[in-house]
């Protein structure tokens, strides 16, 4: 089973990415979940959102997981939250920040032997949607790095999961999603 955790302040489409993941995965026979953890229920608040894929049920419906993928949506988070807890040798980490992987890894020692990812997702956000919900970035430095899906196959079936919104949004995230996918290091 592959489980992934987002680290996430509420209001930075963290629930929303693990649905749309969750809804491409489910187009292509797999079994998934999405989920989340609300500490406060306001804006701006730490959370987490979970996601599971197997090709068996998912029986298991807790919380708790050992993450195959940590996906870090806030910078602060990696400082103010313990990112690492419960993680596995094999981990892989995605962080949005501005610093490089070496530069974050030397400001937080406890990534300091993790395999770590940096890209810069709420300035992709931010430059192509016009605001900082780094949610479908993350996706593309996601497919990039775990090569789960083509990134044109990923775009078209986020571009179905978007479809209520104006096309210029979807056009948007389909720009950050390959950026992030381009950008990722």
């Amino acid at each position: 089973m592959l489980e992934i955790r987002w680290h996430s302040r509420a209001g930075q489409g963290a629930v929303t990415g693990a649905k749309g993941l969750a809804d491409v995965i489910s187009t292509t026979g797999k079994h998934v979940q999405a989920f989340a953890f609300y500490g406060s229920a306001k804006r701006g608040a730490a959370m987490t959102a979970y996601n599971r894929v197997d090709d068996e049920m998912i029986m298991n419906h807790e919380k708790y997981m050992e993450p195959d993928y940590v996906f870090v949506i806030d910078p602060a988070l990696v400082y103010t939250s313990d990112v690492t807890i419960n993680h596995k040798d094999t981990t892989k980490y995605i962080i949005t920040t501005h610093m490089t992987t070496e530069e974050l890894k030397k400001s937080q020692p406890k990534l300091a032997d993790k395999e770590v990812y940096t890209v810069d997702c709420i300035k992709i956000a931010q430059e192509t949607i016009g605001r900082p919900i780094p949610n479908t970035p993350m996706l593309g430095a996601f497919m990039k790095i775990s090569g789960m899906y083509d990134i044109e196959f990923f775009k078209e079936s986020m571009q179905r999961i978007l479809a209520k919104l104006p096309q210029k949004i979807i056009d948007a995230n389909m720009v950050a999603i390959q950026r992030a996918y381009d950008e990722v290091k």
